[in-house]
């Protein structure tokens, strides 16, 4: 399986505690901790995430910024403001609700922006990337026969994450969510915990079956993707967010370029050779490409079964 040119990118600074708080307004959801709130399109998606599987699939932790070196390297420094980030990777049950509204919830000009970075909206000219209609967007949710976890009506695969999925329609899922995808700096400062430069997203604990979902031989065996934070608490990052390490790699707003200083809340918005960045390794992947410092680039148009997102917020 091609997974794009690989460059370490370690992580991250800043202090702070996490709630799981409201992002962006919402109603408390039923049968949920109090502290854990919906986001405005997820009314209709049932609270099923998470170990015990009664979370809602649209909680959202704070990360409180602050300093830190990307790359694990003081040539690097880099600074994040406050920001939320989604506690689970975008599952098919709460993907749903965006196609069933496509195509005429594609963006719009300057759509989910990062508030502090110019010109990280919505081009009008990438509208020529999206699928064309509901039913060509459905057809590319089949990108792999054996692993995809999209299906035409609902089934036991609400509470996996969804894959198959470019980095344009993962832009455009999170504008019309009311978020934007995450920088490269500020996803690497969730997984490793600020400026304590964690290993992996839980400490320097070797990873494990316990701790995240990687390792299958894909090319001998079809192994389902589980559902999200089925590795909760004890692989959660410092902020409660899962799946930070394997499950699926996640795509970022960034293309993949090195790392230059100085960074304050920046983004790569130059085109490079690699594409678009994403980290955290995927349930198909091995154990290498669980480290914080990981991640690797890929063509923005391209569609793979170990390829997914997660939403950023801003207060």
């Amino acid at each position: 399986m091609r997974t794009g040119d690989r460059v370490s990118l370690h992580s991250l600074g800043a202090l702070a505690a996490l709630a799981l708080v409201p992002a962006f307004g919402g109603a408390c959801i039923p049968d949920v901790e109090p502290d854990v709130f919906s986001l405005p399109r997820c009314d209709q998606v049932a609270p099923t995430c998470g170990p015990a599987f009664n979370e809602s699939c649209c909680a959202a932790g704070e990360v409180v910024g602050g300093t830190f070196n990307r790359l694990n390297n003081a040539a690097y420094p880099a600074t994040v403001a406050d920001f939320h980030l989604d506690r689970f990777e975008v599952t098919v049950g709460r993907f749903r609700q965006f196609v069933a509204s496509y195509p005429a919830i594609k963006p719009a000009a300057g759509a989910g922006a990062h508030p502090r970075i110019d010109g990280s909206g919505w081009d009008p000219a990438w509208d020529a990337e999206l699928p064309a209609s509901r039913d060509e967007l459905v057809d590319e949710l089949q990108c792999d026969e054996n692993f995809r976890t999209w299906t035409d009506e609902p089934s036991g695969n609400e509470t996996a994450p969804i894959n198959c999925v470019s980095w344009y329609v993962a832009f455009a899922f999170c504008a019309w969510d009311g978020g934007r995808l995450p920088t490269d700096a500020e996803w690497n400062y969730a997984a490793a915990g600020g400026n304590e430069h964690r290993e992996y997203p839980w400490g320097a604990a070797a990873p494990s079956d316990d701790l995240a979902v990687f390792g299958c031989e894909t090319t001998t065996t079809v192994c389902p993707v589980p559902s999200v934070g089925s590795r909760s608490p004890a692989g959660d990052g410092k902020w409660k967010q899962a799946d930070l390490a394997g499950s699926l790699y996640e795509w970022v707003f960034d293309y993949h370029n090195e790392p230059v200083p100085p960074c304050d809340n920046c983004a790569s918005l130059i085109e490079g050779e690699f594409g678009r960045a994403a980290h955290g390794g995927a349930f198909s992947h091995g154990e290498e490409t669980l480290s914080t410092t990981e991640r690797i680039g890929e063509q923005p148009e391209l569609r793979y079964s170990f390829f997914g997102f997660r939403c950023a917020r801003d207060e």
